[in-house]
């Protein structure tokens, strides 16, 4: 017979191996009790709010009922209600109760308006007699003394006439309303106030120019001009010589305006040929006209046939850069047919 297994021969846990493997696992977080313990956190917060709003509609409610009572000048209801909503403002951290301590601070804001308007409508009735008054009796005159005074003081104050020490004592209590000392200077002033003597001006002599500088601009200036007045005139009739010479080799064959002044190198030296050739036609020595393609050409005018000058006709025309380049490629122009002076050309 097979004989039956001992509790002796069964693989039990020792007391010992299994206590300290129970100390060796960590416990398990229970997510129930962290979420209950967030509710109630939110809850004490909600509450927490709820009770700060009541409060501060409560100070609203009881700023609104009470109005006779917090205008009133001789109170300060006022300032308890903002020092109360001060404190409670630290509490404050979100928009609905800051919205609340706003709206109390708009109705705190216009009863204090209104307060300041109350006091300066009193301030309206101030005296000044009476302020002078009680201002002299404080500095030590009192109108009320018998005249029998033994002593010069005394008879002095009765007279009308402030003591010695009156300015010092008035000094000594204005000075209690001021942080800082009040710095020294005269009732009247150190001198006599009177307006400094003016000075006189004196107008400085211009120098006078003298013959040599009068005798020696005017000239220098005529000669400029004449030089530039010959330099252009040489120009005009040195471009009419390449036109009659140009004219003379082939009369039948007509010459065209922009082959005559384009300079296909330099863009102001065709802009001075333009500008010279334009005389020519000012004093009538040159005629422009069109040929059987419509372009213009540029010829002679003999002595025989000059126009009068009612009859000329002009124009303006004006040139760039870019349509410099375009005629220059447009008539293969590779040669200027006036050529420059020969001043430039070294």
């Amino acid at each position: 017979m097979k004989r039956g297994r001992s509790s002796s021969d069964l693989d039990l846990p020792q007391n010992g191996n299994s206590e300290d493997e129970r100390r060796g696992q960590d416990p398990e977080p229970v997510a129930g009790h962290t979420d209950s313990q967030n509710d109630i956190n939110d809850e004490d917060e909600s509450s927490h709010r709820r009770d700060i709003r009541s409060r501060y509609r409560m100070l609203i409610s009881t700023v609104q009922q009470n109005r006779e009572d917090m205008l009133n000048v001789r109170g300060n209801k006022i300032t308890e209600v903002l020092d109360e909503a001060n404190t409670l403002f630290k509490e404050v951290h979100q928009a609905r109760e800051a919205a609340l301590d706003s709206q109390l601070l708009v109705v705190a804001s216009d009863l204090g308006k209104e307060k300041a308007s109350q006091l300066f409508s009193e301030g309206l009735s101030f005296d000044p007699s009476t302020f002078v008054q009680h201002t002299l009796s404080f500095m030590g005159l009192n109108w009320l003394e018998d005249e029998g005074n033994n002593s010069e003081d005394e008879a002095a104050t009765s007279n009308g006439i402030l003591p010695q020490n009156a300015w010092h004592i008035l000094a000594s209590r204005c000075g209690l309303c001021f942080q800082s000392t009040p710095a020294f200077h005269y009732m009247y002033g150190t001198f006599h106030a009177e307006p400094p003597t003016p000075k006189l001006r004196v107008e400085r002599q211009r120098k006078a120019p003298t013959k040599e500088a009068k005798r020696i601009m005017p000239t220098q200036l005529k000669k400029m001009e004449e030089s530039h007045q010959e330099a252009t005139e040489k120009e005009v009739e040195r471009i009419l010589g390449y036109l009659q010479h140009y004219h003379a080799q082939d009369p039948t064959s007509p010459i065209s305006y922009y082959e005559f002044v384009i300079n296909p190198r330099s863009f102001s030296r065709t802009v001075e040929n333009i500008f010279h050739t334009s005389f020519l036609f000012r004093d009538g020595l040159a005629r422009m006209y069109l040929d059987e393609d419509k372009l213009p050409c540029i010829g002679p005018v003999e002595d025989s046939a000059a126009e009068e000058p009612s009859s000329r006709k002009q124009c303006v025309i004006g040139i760039s850069h870019w349509s410099w380049r375009v005629l220059r490629d447009a008539f293969e122009i590779t040669e200027s047919m006036i050529h420059p002076p020969k001043s430039r050309t070294k």
